[in-house]
C-alpha cells in the first residue's frame, strides 16, 4: 500500500550546500570549507568534479513503487495534491509519459530534475521538454552522473543539465565565464551551477553557486501581482 501523504518515506531531494559568496536564503546552509575547497581548489585523490549549469523552476521527482509511477515534490509528497499549479501540471505530464518511466526505473527507484514549465525568477525559451533530469536514486542510493547518463540515453528522453566542466576543480569565476547564457534558453542571466564529487562510483559531495542578484519567485504571481509567466504549456 503506496504511503500517500509521503510515499517514499522521506523527501524526495536534499538541499544543496551553498559554495563561497553564493546568494543564501534563511533555510539555506554554507558547504563545509574542506568540501569548497575540493570543489574550487583541488579535490582529494581519485576524485572528480563536475559541474552542470543550476536551473531555476520546482524541484521534483517521478518514482516507481512497484508498477505504480508518482509525480511527487522535492518534500516527496504527491505533486497531484499541490496547490501550485505548476506541480499539478508536472501530475499530469507525468501520468502521460508513465509507461516511459515505468521503463526507465527500477522499482524502488526515483529521478529527481527541475521542472520548468512555470517561471519562478528566469524564462526561457526551452528548447526541450520542461523536465531537466539531475539526479536519481536506487533504493536510497545515488547514482553516479555517467550512471544517470547512460541511463537516460538508453532510453532516449529527457534532457540533463548543462555540463561546463568534468576533471579537476573548477572556481567560481571560470564557472561563470563557461556557463555564459547557459544552456537551456535562459533569457535572464542563467541561476548558477552546481558542482557534484564522484569517487569510485559514489557521489561524495555536492555543492553549489547561486548569483547574488537573483531573487526566489520573482515572477511567480503571489510575489509579483501578476499574472503566472509559463516557459511551457501542452
Amino acid at each position: 500500500m503506496v504511503e500517500l501523504e509521503r510515499p517514499l518515506g522521506r523527501k524526495a531531494y536534499f538541499k544543496i550546500p551553498h559554495l563561497p559568496g553564493s546568494r543564501t536564503g534563511s533555510s539555506d546552509r554554507t558547504a563545509p570549507r574542506e568540501l569548497a575547497e575540493r570543489c574550487l581548489v583541488a579535490p582529494r585523490p581519485g576524485e572528480e568534479v563536475l559541474v552542470q549549469e543550476k536551473l531555476d523552476g520546482s524541484c521534483v521527482a517521478v518514482a516507481r513503487l512497484g508498477d505504480a509511477v508518482l509525480a511527487l515534490g522535492r518534500e516527496g509528497t504527491l505533486a497531484a495534491r499541490s496547490e501550485n499549479p505548476g506541480r499539478q501540471m508536472f501530475a499530469a505530464w507525468v501520468e502521460q509519459r508513465a509507461t516511459s518511466f515505468r521503463e526507465l526505473l527500477h522499482p524502488g527507484g526515483w529521478l529527481v530534475g527541475e521542472w520548468l514549465a512555470l517561471a519562478h525568477s528566469t524564462r526561457y525559451e526551452l528548447p526541450h521538454e520542461p523536465f531537466v533530469v539531475f539526479d536519481a536514486f536506487h533504493e536510497g542510493r545515488q547514482w553516479t552522473l555517467d550512471e544517470l547518463d547512460a541511463r537516460l540515453q538508453l532510453q532516449g528522453a529527457f534532457p540533463r543539465p548543462a555540463l561546463l566542466h568534468r576533471g579537476g576543480a573548477l572556481g567560481i569565476s571560470a564557472m561563470l565565464e563557461r556557463l555564459g547564457r547557459g544552456g537551456h534558453g535562459a533569457i535572464e542571466p542563467p541561476e548558477g551551477a552546481v558542482w557534484r564529487v564522484e569517487r569510485a562510483g559514489r557521489v561524495v559531495g555536492m555543492a553549489k553557486y547561486v548569483r547574488n542578484d537573483k531573487i526566489d519567485g520573482a515572477l511567480l504571481p503571489e510575489n509579483s501581482g501578476h499574472e503566472a509567466v509559463w516557459n511551457w504549456k501542452p
